[in-house]
């Protein structure tokens, strides 16, 4: 779908084409493949009729079954080209009538006109480069009659709707090809024809409601010509209006920004309003439920009991603190631990996430699209949410690895250990040092040997001081280091649950904020190259 992707002129019809075909390209994958078959129609015959004569202006003769086109046509151009007879119809083929040789004749090729009858370019008026076209009747019962006249209606430049006093309100012309057409009106004139048929009186009523049923069809700027192939009448101003035509040389563009215009009406209802768009309320609550259904609380709880059992190991009560190490530190249990191995390729040993987490994650990135997406219309919501979708087959193992990178820092020591550790000795020395001169004391006065006075302080013996000192200072200190130790473990869950929360949102930005912000752009710009080529 790249056509028209060389470098932009400076004309409307150009920029138009390339934001026509622009907007065909982004919405490709999106949009259904029958909406790009009138745009790609578009595309294909813009380009074609520009590659082609610019010298001359074509003009098609369009009408029912009698309603006198031939006759218009060999009066319009001053010639007897056309068949008139009162046998209907009469006009099997298309003819042209050519005036200016030099470039029609590949034009005509493309338009399917083998029929041709070149003129001296006296015979209306002095006017080259014209190419008047009289088509078969498009309410023909011959079925290759109606396909002629529809695909040229889509190639002359300019289209001349023929009518009769008898069935100008047809709902066959009106509603087949007038209405569908509104948009060239530029380009469309519309005659009624045989008015030498009509009273005096009648001709002011039949235009008026001609030109009113016009206005429904929505040309209601379009100028209607009364006229008489028979009598002549009104041949003249219609004459001047076609040549006027050719003179300017505009036709072909205006009729091609019209069929532009066209097509980008086509996709109007996939525009849809200015998306929400990536918020960053949006963002964090990605991360937030992207993290839960992670398991980034077990992590954090595996960090603050981590924590205390390690703070015990180093200052619990020494005879105690060996207890601890009968359970095994959760953080090796989940492998977070490990400083062996290169990070890139470590991995948690966390259990593989449940119906519920994984209902939990694709929620969340279900509700992320959606609001990133809201106010577009159905077929860019869904890509905007396939986009969000694009990595989750692998978005489980890319959390795992963001989680097991992580510096948790579990690995750092407190300075409040040491200190706590030395108190505990010593008043695990203390208790042992009044414990054994008792045992002492008692030893000597079971076996009648003298026993030495024992020092008091306050009337208190000083070995009965040191062991109740002792016992007293460790568990204190026990229960102090295990309250610091709660305090610290709560602080340091906290941080940690930090750092894994910007691990995950940095792969919820790489895997879904990013292709959605993509998704949206490209819709954004769909919008604009839409709205560029229909002219708004």
């Amino acid at each position: 779908m790249s056509r028209h992707r060389g470098k932009p002129e400076a004309s409307v019809l150009e920029a138009r084409l390339e934001a026509l075909n622009s907007a065909a390209e982004l919405a490709e994958g999106v949009l259904p493949k029958a909406e790009f078959a009138p745009i790609n129609d578009v595309l294909e015959r813009a380009s074609t009729r520009r590659s082609l004569s610019a010298e001359h202006t074509v003009v098609g003769f369009f009408g029912a079954t009698g309603s006198g086109k031939s006759s218009l046509f060999n009066a319009v151009s001053g010639t007897h080209h056309a068949t008139v007879a009162a046998r209907r119809p009469t006009t099997s083929e298309t003819l042209a009538g050519i005036w200016g040789k030099v470039g029609s004749e590949p034009l005509l090729d493309w338009l399917q006109v083998a029929h041709r009858h070149f003129v001296a370019d006296e015979s209306l008026g002095g006017h080259g480069g014209l190419i008047l076209l009289d088509l078969p009747d498009f309410d023909s019962t011959a079925v290759e009659h109606r396909d002629i006249v529809q695909r040229l209606a889509g190639q002359v430049d300019v289209l001349v709707w023929v009518l009769d006093p008898q069935k100008y309100a047809d709902a066959a012309v009106h509603h087949g090809f007038l209405r569908p057409l509104a948009s060239h009106g530029a380009v469309t004139l519309v005659v009624l024809n045989q008015v030498d048929r009509l009273a005096e009186n009648q001709l002011q009523p039949v235009l008026a409601s001609l030109k009113d049923i016009l206005v429904q069809d929505g040309l209601g700027r379009t100028d209607v010509y009364p006229v008489s192939a028979r009598t002549g009448a009104g041949i003249d101003e219609l004459k001047a209006a076609i040549t006027a035509f050719a003179d300017q040389r505009q036709a072909a563009t205006n009729r091609l920004v019209a069929d532009v215009r066209n097509a980008a009406h086509s996709l109007h209802v996939h525009l849809g309003s200015e998306p929400a768009g990536v918020s960053k309320p949006a963002r964090a609550e990605l991360a937030n439920q992207l993290a839960q259904a992670a398991g980034v609380d077990a992590i954090c709880d595996a960090v603050a009991t981590s924590y205390r059992r390690q703070s015990h190991a180093r200052t619990g009560w020494p005879v105690v603190r060996w207890l601890g190490k009968l359970r095994r530190d959760p953080l090796k249990r989940l492998n977070l631990d490990r400083k062996d191995v290169s990070p890139m390729l470590n991995r948690s040993s966390m259990p593989a996430p449940g119906p519920a987490q994984q209902a939990q994650a694709d929620k969340a990135v279900r509700q992320f699209a959606d609001r990133a997406g809201e106010g577009a219309s159905a077929p860019w919501r869904a890509a905007i949410r396939r986009s969000a979708r694009s990595a989750e087959d692998t978005l489980p193992d890319d959390l795992d690895q963001a989680l097991a990178r992580t510096d948790l820092r579990s690995d750092r020591a407190s300075w409040w250990w040491p200190v706590f550790g030395v108190i505990q000795w010593c008043a695990l020395a203390a208790a042992l040092a009044g414990a054994l001169w008792l045992l002492g004391i008692a030893a000597l006065g079971y076996f009648q040997f003298p026993v030495p006075e024992t020092p008091r302080v306050e009337g208190f013996p000083v070995p009965t001081l040191l062991l109740a000192a002792g016992i007293l200072a460790g568990v204190l200190l026990a229960l102090a280091s295990g309250l610091i130790s709660r305090l610290v473990a709560t602080s340091r869950a906290a941080k940690a649950r930090r750092r894994l929360h910007a691990s995950v949102a940095q792969v919820a930005e790489e895997r879904i904020v990013q292709p959605v912000e993509k998704a949206v752009a490209v819709y954004k710009e769909f919008r604009q190259a839409v709205a560029a080529a229909a002219g708004e």
